[in-house]
């Protein structure tokens, strides 16, 4: 089933290197309209969009408080106890993420240090739809709560009927939300960037969404700070003799279910488990309930790479640089210091890419797209902001003087210059 490429140098694998990037170009026009369409009118476009793709006429965009705790109490209590024991992992892995400032004193009467601190607002938008995920409200605001933000409002798409999944208020609720908007689509976006008469201005927008979400969170960076542009999910696995081939396949479909457009690739040393895990693929995958989507994803945008040896398999790995990478070898640890580009990786047999998805701690709001070459996993630092900050005295002042005028000068920056001069 996998597409089979035989790795000796990277033009071998250029067509797994073409794929990379996310396209929004067909979603950028119809974004931008919906955009200036909240900026000029405010709660009437939103309402009229809600009405036009959710089918939904609100009146009302934010969800009461009381609304939020029957939610709670009309999930399944197992699952709400599950989210429960996710929320408090997520918290203990991202409490390790917190930043302090600093102060020094690099010469008498000079000070010098930098402070953080959190962003006042922030805006959290959750897909909704044929799907609702409350891990992904988990993940999202657990580490901004963490680092100070004051206000957390999130938006997320409403059903038919203007009701909001109770799964998705009460993961809400645990995570620690402060209010909650039933609006979805780029006018959410909108309504979170520009702010209206019911949604506040926000200073960031996380969260992923469709393609239309994605190009207007491009669309409005700069007026407001984003997480990231995300495409497609993706999974590489690095694979040896010693890996099970229906445990590299489940993974791979666990992926490839996310959406047609998914990559899952593997990358081993053994032709003969690649072979095993097509083999395990053709079975497995006739009992997704999404076989028609994971089986697009695999035709698509599924490669079997056949390297010589593991070191080959991280070069791969970096050039291809994966949101998800398993590392499933003998001795994961030896390997992860060859891997430089991943968002997140798992070592060994019984690490699956779920785990990050739903329970462990670490962030599953990742770099796609083969961004992981420059960024990083959401984490409570997206959520601060740092100043630096310094105090020179008189003396202190007049001991840096000549060097800073002289430099200020060869700039043709004069005025900076007698910013010094008339101090001294």
């Amino acid at each position: 089933m996998l597409k089979r490429f035989i790795y000796e140098n990277n033009t071998d694998i250029a067509p797994l290197l073409e794929r990379r990037g996310v396209d929004l170009s067909a979603a950028e026009a119809a974004a931008r309209e919906i955009l200036e369409a909240v900026k000029s009118s405010g709660d009437t476009a939103v309402r009229e969009y809600t009405k036009k793709f959710d089918r939904a006429d609100i009146e009302t965009f934010e969800i009461p408080r009381d609304e939020i705790d029957a939610a709670v109490k009309a999930v399944d209590s197992d699952l709400l106890a599950s989210l429960n024991r996710a929320a408090k992992n997520i918290r203990a892995f991202h409490e390790n993420q917190k930043q302090t400032g600093f102060i020094f004193e690099p010469r008498k009467g000079a000070v010098m240090g930098q402070r953080v601190t959190p962003l006042e607002r922030v805006g959290v938008y959750v897909p909704g739809g044929t799907a609702f995920y409350p891990s992904t409200v988990l993940m999202d605001v657990i580490p901004a709560k963490i680092a100070g933000v004051d206000e957390i409002i999130m938006t997320t798409p409403p059903s038919s009927d203007g009701k909001v999944p109770a799964v998705s208020l009460a993961a809400a609720a645990i995570a620690g939300v402060d209010r909650v908007f039933r609006i979805g689509g780029a006018q959410a976006i909108g309504a979170m960037a520009y702010g209206t008469n019911s949604v506040p201005r926000v200073d960031k927008i996380v969260g992923p969404g469709n393609s239309y979400v994605a190009a207007a969170k491009r669309l409005v960076y700069g007026l407001v700070d984003i997480d990231m542009i995300a495409g497609p999910s993706d999974i590489l696995v690095i694979a040896d003799e010693t890996a099970h081939p229906e445990f590299v396949a489940s993974d791979l479909l666990g992926q490839a279910e996310h959406g047609a457009d998914s990559p899952a690739i593997l990358v081993t040393v053994s032709p003969e488990l690649a072979d095993k895990v097509d083999e395990a693929l053709s079975r497995r995958i006739k009992e997704l309930p999404r076989r028609e989507m994971a089986e697009s994803a695999i035709k698509d945008y599924g490669a079997a790479v056949i390297v010589k040896d593991l070191e080959s398999a991280a070069r791969v790995s970096n050039l291809l640089a994966p949101e998800h990478l398993e590392l499933c070898v003998n001795d994961p640890w030896s390997l992860m210091p060859l891997i430089r580009n991943a968002g997140s990786i798992f070592l060994g047999h019984f690490t699956p890419e779920a785990l990050g998805d739903y329970i462990a701690g670490p962030n599953h709001t990742l770099p796609t797209s083969g961004s992981a070459r420059f960024s990083s996993p959401l984490s409570v630092n997206d959520f601060q902001k740092k100043s630096s900050y310094l105090h020179y005295d008189r003396n202190a002042l007049a001991d840096v003087a000549s060097d800073l005028t002289r430099i200020a000068h060869s700039e043709g920056l004069d005025a900076h210059a007698k910013s010094v001069e008339v101090r001294l």
